[in-house]
This record gives C-alpha cells, structure tokens and sequence, in this order.
C-alpha cells in the first residue's frame, strides 16, 4: 500500500520503520521539513516530503503530531489521496502538559478524535493513541501467539476502519471495535485501556470498565 504518515515523532517514526519492514510504500513528513528525515529516510527507504505532500496517493495516511497542532495543518491537505482512502489519528490531548484549552474538548464535550475530524474535515480512524512507541517494534507477534497485544480501534466509517483493523493485524497486533468516535473517550488517556498491554479479552474489558468523565488531570 501507500501509505502517508504525518508526523515522525515516536509514534511516526517507528511506524515508517515497521510499515516499510513490511513492503509498503510511505512517505513521511515533519513540521521542519524534509531535509530533516534524511537519516529516517536512509535507515527505511521511505520518502521525505512536505506536509503538503504526504497525502498523494496514499490509501492511508496517519495523522500523528500535537494535538494542538492540528489545526495548522495545511488546506487541501488530502488533496490527491487515493480513492477512498483511510486517516488514522493517534493524536492526545494533554491540556497540562502541552496543548493548552481546547473549547471543543472542554465546552462542546467533543471526544477528542471527533474534534481531530473535525478540523481536518474528514472521518478518522482512532488507533495506536495508548500504544508504546517502542512496542510497535519490539512486541509485534504472529496472529494467534499467546502474547499478542491488542489494540483499541474507533471510528464511524466502517470500511476505513477495516481498513485499519487490517493494516494493524499485518503489523502485527489484534484489534478491539471501540466503537464510533463519540466512543473513542473509552481509549482516552488516563482510561484502563491506556497503555494496556493485554490481548483481546483484557481490553475488551478495559473499555466496558472506562468512566465517560474526563478525569481533573486532562481537564484545561
């Protein structure tokens, strides 16, 4: 597949390694420019390119930066992606840490993901939010080995999602349906679900166990 990945922090940047591992075709952009990723680029074959650029032709792009950042992501960002396409969003809100107040989170009770689709105005695929950046490398195992984790995977468009559920498999996880966005709080940060590593009935449960209540410490 071609896939575009927006953002190569520790999320973006090992998925670039895993998903070339593994034959795909991606292209990987940064706020600071493609001549950044030279040395990225070089350990995974993967193509550097603008922000701008990273969606061209791509079946699924990945939306991986600051969540207050999303909103300075370019018009037309999709522009060119392939039929149908898929957009992942692993993106936090950390309003303590780094974000600041966001009014659609805070006031409109908007789930985080929902307000990510929102701006970016396209449906989106929550996954690898709660996932150890160092675990997409080192603890990816073949379907039906006993400590295979699982990951949580929200979204409305249930093709996307597939297409997600799919693509995570082939990296080499199970996958959990969250449900719609307006259900993705279930997998938010500080919920049980939040950096579980267990496999399918652990964060089955994990989410049934999650409070709708955003906790004090991610409150802006």
């Amino acid at each position: 597949m071609k896939i575009g990945i927006i953002g190569a922090g520790h999320i973006g940047g090992n998925l670039t390694r895993r998903l070339t591992a593994l034959g795909h075709e991606v292209a990987v952009a940064n706020s600071r420019g493609p001549e950044t990723l030279t040395a990225l680029a070089q350990e995974t074959g993967a193509t550097p390119v603008t922000v701008a650029r990273a969606a061209q032709g791509a079946e699924i792009v990945v939306v991986t930066i600051p969540f207050k950042n999303v909103p300075d992501l370019p018009e037309g960002l999709f522009d060119g992606a392939a039929p149908g396409f898929a957009v992942i969003d692993t993106g936090n809100y950390y309003p303590r840490e780094r974000d600041g107040r966001i009014a659609g989170v805070e006031d409109e009770g908007l789930t985080e993901s929902r307000w990510t689709e929102r701006q970016l105005g396209h449906p989106v695929v929550k996954a690898f939010n709660g996932t150890y950046a160092q675990d997409i490398l080192d603890r990816h195992r073949p379907a039906g080995a006993a400590d295979r984790i699982a990951l949580p995977v929200a979204g409305d468009d249930e093709a996307a999602k597939k297409a997600v559920r799919d693509l995570i498999d082939e990296l080499g996880f199970d996958t959990v349906d969250s449900g719609g966005l307006d259900d993705s709080w279930r997998q938010q940060p500080d919920t049980p679900v939040y950096g579980l590593r267990e496999g399918v009935e652990g964060v089955t449960r994990a989410l049934a166990e999650a409070s709708p209540v955003r906790p004090e410490a991610f409150r802006g």
